[in-house]
């Protein structure tokens, strides 16, 4: 497991509570060069990771490096014995710097006799490992191993970003294997940060408390906007003012459910099995940056998310 302290670096501004966490800033990225398989057109594709400035092998799966803690949705993924990559994460500029930038976007991978697929595939950026490759298009969320060992209680997440939301009123649903759908409601980006004290039983399945939430969805258009704090609140929050349906507990009966390795390197589903109290220790962090909000295969065209400088506020 990788603990927290080597994951965050003491932030140079004036507040000495707040805690960039490693590679937050986003300055520097991992190059990798994908060669697309000649039966969907032979590309040969850049995707980019969170990390130490450095490249990484072709046509090979990815693990984090240099300790960084972040995974992106770019994924080199084998499907058939057909080479086909994804990407919906991108550097961009900030400023003097840099930043990371998310999409959603439509993805088509069409190989004839072998796959024909179109699907929605939205950006993020995560605490954690993507497991490459991947081998089909089923559960994307099982292919994520979510979350990082954590036992801090920091106040609040603080980050800077802007917002470009698409015009549709509505979003869509394409999975790549079932009907195009109509979603009704507008596609919104979001940030979710749960510190959760998990335990895993003798059969290897993983359970948690859920000890903070940081949950925000973003529905207007912005630009830069510099030093956004949102704060964690502890314990059952479901009596709040702040609360809201998709925050519930993630597991069967939710919209959608973690993964993560076990202790024997199987990924298996997070299953959050009541409210902690406040004065429960955490032991791991999950964070998410998503350019859309529905879930795997659901949004709309355009939406993008840009951020920087992401820390913990003590």
């Amino acid at each position: 497991m990788i603990m927290w302290a080597m994951l965050m670096v003491t932030s140079i501004a004036a507040n000495a509570q707040e805690e960039l966490i490693k590679y937050g800033d986003f300055e520097q990225w991992i190059t990798r060069t994908v060669k697309e398989s000649r039966l969907v057109g032979g590309a040969t594709r850049t995707l980019q990771e969170v990390g130490p400035t450095q490249t990484w092998p072709q046509n090979k799966a990815y693990v984090n490096q240099g300790g960084s803690p972040w995974s992106t949705s770019n994924v080199f993924a084998r499907v058939c014995g057909v080479v086909k990559s994804n990407v919906s994460v991108y550097s961009d500029s900030h400023g003097a710097g840099k930043c990371v930038k998310l999409t959603t976007q439509e993805v088509t991978c069409k190989a004839i006799g072998i796959v024909n697929i179109t699907v929605i595939a939205a950006g993020s950026v995560f605490l954690g490992e993507m497991v490459e490759p991947i081998t089909s298009s089923s559960n994307p969320t099982s292919k994520m191993s979510s979350g990082i060992s954590f036992t801090r209680k920091p106040k609040a997440l603080k980050f800077d970003y802007k917002i470009h939301l698409s015009d549709q009123t509505d979003r869509i649903r394409e999975t790549g294997f079932s009907k195009r759908k109509v979603i009704p409601g507008k596609d919104l980006c979001e940030v979710l940060l749960l510190l959760q004290h998990r335990w895993e039983d003798a059969d290897g399945q993983i359970h948690a408390k859920r000890v903070g939430t940081m949950w925000e969805r973003f529905s207007k258009n912005t630009d830069w906007k510099s030093g956004a704090t949102f704060n964690i609140h502890y314990g059952d929050i479901t009596g709040t003012s702040y609360y809201k349906k998709y925050m519930e507990l993630q597991n069967d009966h939710s919209e959608r459910v973690y993964y993560a390795k076990n202790s024997k390197g199987k990924m298996v589903k997070v299953i959050e099995e009541d409210w902690g109290d406040a004065n429960d220790q955490p032991t791991h962090m999950v964070l998410f940056f998503n350019s859309s909000h529905g879930g795997p295969y659901i949004g709309s065209v355009g939406n993008t998310f840009w951020l920087d400088n992401v820390k913990l506020v003590y």
